[in-house]
């Protein structure tokens, strides 16, 4: 993949719109912006750095080198005579719409690339856009990516299908959080209203078709974060897709992933024991799906059974509880104790795949379960356990299903959204919830062997 020291004949003017503050007056100059630098390495790190002069921008396209696995360099210059590197902010007044276009139109290009290559196209020349709507079948990817604040839905179709155009599709983030109730206008120095036109020129640069779409979020930073993360992510499984590794290549029992995982031994064992409850649990992250859970509590032992052999691990779990009493600490103490050594046996997380998105099926409901094992844990859900107005489920409380998940959740040190698509009895959404729950999981913990042991995150680490 080469380098593109670019010499754009497109110029960007600064905003001239003078606009007084309190002790502030907004400099205007002739200067003009330009690409200097871009770049796009599969599975390998760019040489050079990000630097947009626009901080908050520059973040989110580092996004792409920890979640897309695509090493991204974009640098952004001016004629200015004041032009410095060290400043991250210092195109903050420019006109901030053009000075996306301009990075869009060029990184989707290099995208496009990749994409291209992933297809084994032998499309080079300068036409590559308008040829890369007609070259193979569509294939769509889609991704959700869970924030504790936000949670976004990005598909990305390459090549676009009939009666689409590359660009952007379906766009809803806004409003960017609810302080003010408007939204935000920036997050850091960049302008939320330039998100989209973004979005719509790196989709035409790709010769793809993009959607986003927010399902939940109030936070401005977390919406826009998980944008592009979820961007990120659907873009590297499209580009494993097109290269001929759909999921069960990548993740399956016989996948270079899974042997991974075996030989790192990943397993945690527990015993707890209190006037309520005595517990032993004993797990196998890569187990052969041996699973045998006895609590008391004969729903509640599906549902673990349903988690345990949907994420391919083998778990054992004996416990003696106070049902004399109900069953809320039986089931609360279980699902800490479960979570506890699940999160023992993660370890460090480095070298996972860390997010996921599964959907699942049960009767006439339909779950979808977007996890990340961020460390950060928070679980937000919709099911509507109170629609047929039942109190329990077989011999569970129905009030301690969300208990029971929210507990996996916060000890399992993962963030959890959980979305009802359809609706259903209590019971049969918690089945298709833990199914779900189940594969998602199996999706996150399996190894990345392309990590080789790092972290996937733009902080570097999860541990702080």
């Amino acid at each position: 993949k080469k380098n593109n020291n670019n010499n754009n004949d497109t110029t960007i003017p600064r905003n001239t719109d003078t606009r007084m503050a309190p002790s502030t007056i907004e400099m205007t100059t002739n200067a003009a912006l330009s690409i200097k630098h871009v770049s796009a390495y599969d599975l390998k790190k760019a040489t050079e750095k990000i630097n947009t002069g626009i901080g908050f921008f520059d973040h989110m396209l580092d996004q792409l080198n920890s979640h897309a696995q695509i090493g991204i360099a974009v640098q952004v210059t001016s004629d200015a005579a004041d032009n410095c590197f060290g400043d991250k902010n210092r195109h903050a007044s420019y006109d901030q719409k053009a000075l996306v276009e301009l990075v869009g139109n060029d990184l989707g290009r290099e995208l496009g690339d990749i994409l291209m290559g992933a297809s084994c196209s032998e499309t080079t020349t300068a036409d590559a856009v308008g040829k890369r709507k007609r070259d193979g079948d569509s294939t769509c990817s889609r991704f959700c990516c869970p924030l504790d604040e936000a949670l976004v839905e990005c598909t990305i179709t390459y090549p676009p299908a009939e009666g689409t155009s590359c660009g952007l599709g379906k766009f809803a983030l806004a409003p960017y959080g609810i302080f003010p109730k408007t939204g935000r206008s920036k997050v850091g120095h960049w302008k939320t209203d330039t998100v989209q036109h973004f979005f719509d020129c790196l989709g035409k640069g790709m010769g793809a078709h993009i959607t986003l779409n927010k399902l939940r979020g109030h936070n401005g930073h977390h919406i826009v974060e998980s944008a592009f993360k979820a961007f990120s992510r659907a873009l590297r499984n499209l580009i494993d897709i097109r290269k001929g590794k759909p999921e069960e290549v990548m993740w399956g029992a016989d996948s270079e992933s899974f042997q991974a995982g075996v030989a790192m031994k990943r397993e945690a064992s527990l015993a707890r024991k209190t006037k309520e409850t005595s517990i032993s649990v004993d797990l196998k992250l890569d187990g052969l799906g041996d699973v045998s859970v006895v609590s008391g509590v004969k729903a509640f032992d599906g549902l673990l059974t349903e988690i345990a052999l949907q994420s391919g691990m083998s778990l054992q779990v004996n416990c003696n509880g106070d049902l004399w009493v109900d069953d809320h600490h039986t089931t609360e103490d279980v699902s800490i104790a479960v979570g506890k050594v699940l999160n023992q046996a993660l370890g460090s997380k480095g070298g996972l795949n860390r997010m996921w998105t599964s959907s699942a099926t049960e009767g006439g409901a339909q779950v979808e379960v977007v996890m990340d094992l961020s460390n950060r844990p928070c679980l937000t859900h919709d099911l509507d356990l109170s629609l047929h107005n039942e109190e329990k489920v077989d011999d569970i409380s129905i009030e301690m299903i969300e208990h029971v998940f929210d507990s996996l959740v916060m000890n399992g040190q993962m963030t959890v959204h959980i979305v009802q698509l359809q609706a259903g009895k209590a019971g049969e959404l918690t089945t298709a919830a833990a199914r779900a729950f189940g594969k998602a999981l199996r999706k996150c913990i399996a190894v990345d062997p392309r990590r080789a042991g790092a972290t996937a995150s733009s902080k570097g680490t999860l541990s702080v």
